[in-house]
């Protein structure tokens, strides 16, 4: 059909938009691969501004969208659990991705990825058309706790943990993993759609987020190691008093490993272990390095994009947001940055802990060659000793391994990491 809705040029009167799109009279509503849209509102989620697509896809005059409640384009099919979060979320300062089912004006829906920024005060959402893997799943997932809403009564934020739950058993630790897990895939199918070479960014930070995520599982299996040595200086201490009733070389030697292993359980449970501890956040740091990356990269397509429209609604200035739009993509950019940077540094604080590791098991050895030393005095007085001797040299022989491995990853994580911080 053809897009007359605004008044025929005359007398002054800006320059008319005629665009001709046909619509189906069912389905999806016509939304190009290519096209990117943004829509912003205030802090109450009413609609201040956006661009043509925004209007052209959800097929309202612009008379209807400006001053309306963003709920307009709202599609029943869309648990309330997912909005709870996106709220929840960005009142609290920190930008989301979601995928989202609209509904436009006609009765046509469209899905997008949609990607909410806190702005001035309001929020800004930039939007692309999903033609990822993951949607379909998405769709399926949205579609049963819609249900489970409906049949047992839940709340918004019930739907909304439900939803966390659910995702926990999909493989995503928490939602931050699963959106910049989900945008990524989105941004590398659209340009694989395009005809376009995959990008670079995102390729690196996947490989970066692949050695987290197997720096993670070397850490666990040191943490196991760990806890299984635990028992070896209680044993010491048992031979010790065995042997030696009124103490001597084996009693001290087995005190001092037996304080050592302590120590470096105590240094190991605080600088690895720990929730905080540069292990643990890694994983994290190179997701929101990856999702805001992606923001940016959407944003500054939508400022692309508004050059192009030649005519905005009434009350809206072009000029105004074109450089709200390329503000905030430079701010992401720019926190993208940071966040790389921060995986940077916390990675060689992670290369730095293991060669302090090496050092407290540096001092084990020493231990252990004299206990060595103290067994062969013994003769077959000692008999027994040899078992734990050789406990301690298995432990740390394999200490080492998995420390080498972490040293791998790290390195592995902090190229990447200075190479994308590369102008």
């Amino acid at each position: 059909m053809l897009d007359e809705r605004s008044s025929p040029p005359s007398g002054g009167v800006p320059p008319v938009e005629r665009r001709v799109e046909l619509r189906p009279k069912s389905g999806e509503a016509p939304f190009d691969l290519k096209e990117v849209f943004f829509s912003r509102t205030d802090a109450r989620g009413v609609i201040q501004a956006g661009n043509y697509v925004f209007r052209r896809v959800a097929d309202y005059d612009w008379s209807d969208l400006m001053g309306a409640p963003h709920r307009l384009i709202r599609h029943e099919d869309m648990p309330k659990g997912v909005f709870w979060l996106m709220w929840k979320t960005i009142q609290d300062g920190v930008p989301i991705g979601a995928y989202v089912k609209n509904k436009a004006r006609d009765g046509l829906h469209y899905w997008v990825f949609a990607s909410v920024v806190p702005c001035e005060d309001g929020y800004l959402s930039s939007r692309i058309k999903p033609v990822g893997p993951l949607r379909d799943v998405v769709e399926a997932e949205y579609a049963a706790l819609r249900k489970l809403e409906q049949e047992e009564g839940l709340s918004p934020e019930e739907s909304g943990l439900a939803l966390l739950a659910r995702l926990k058993d999909l493989g995503f630790p928490d939602y931050n993993r699963f959106e910049a897990h989900a945008f990524s895939e989105e941004l590398l199918a659209r340009q694989r759609g395009l005809g376009q070479i995959e990008d670079g960014g995102i390729l690196r930070h996947r490989r970066m987020l692949e050695a987290a995520d197997n720096l993670k599982t070397a850490t666990d299996a040191l943490i196991r190691e760990f806890e299984v040595v635990r028992i070896v200086p209680n044993n010491m201490r048992v031979m010790a008093s065995r042997l030696e009733t009124t103490g001597g070389p084996f009693t001290a030697l087995s005190g001092d490993y037996g304080a050592m292993s302590t120590e470096i359980s105590q240094w190991f449970e605080h600088h690895v272990v720990g929730e905080k501890s540069n292990f643990a956040t890694i994983s994290t740091s190179v997701n929101n390095s990856m999702f805001l990356g992606g923001v940016s990269k959407i944003i500054d397509e939508c400022h692309i994009a508004l050059q192009g429209d030649r005519r905005l609604p009434d009350g809206m200035n072009m000029d105004a947001e074109r450089a709200r739009l390329s503000a905030l993509s430079a701010q992401y950019h720019e926190d993208s940055r940071r966040g790389r940077a921060a995986v940077a540094e916390e990675a060689r604080r992670i290369l730095d802990s293991c060669n302090q590791m090496r050092r407290h098991v540096l001092g084990l050895s020493t231990t252990r060659v004299l206990c060595k030393i103290e067994s062969a005095r013994m003769g077959a007085t000692g008999e027994g000793l040899d078992d734990i001797i050789g406990q301690l040299g298995r432990f740390q022989d394999r200490v080492a391994e998995r420390l080498t491995r972490i040293e791998d990853l790290s390195g592995q994580i902090r190229t990447l990491a200075e190479q994308e911080s590369t102008p």
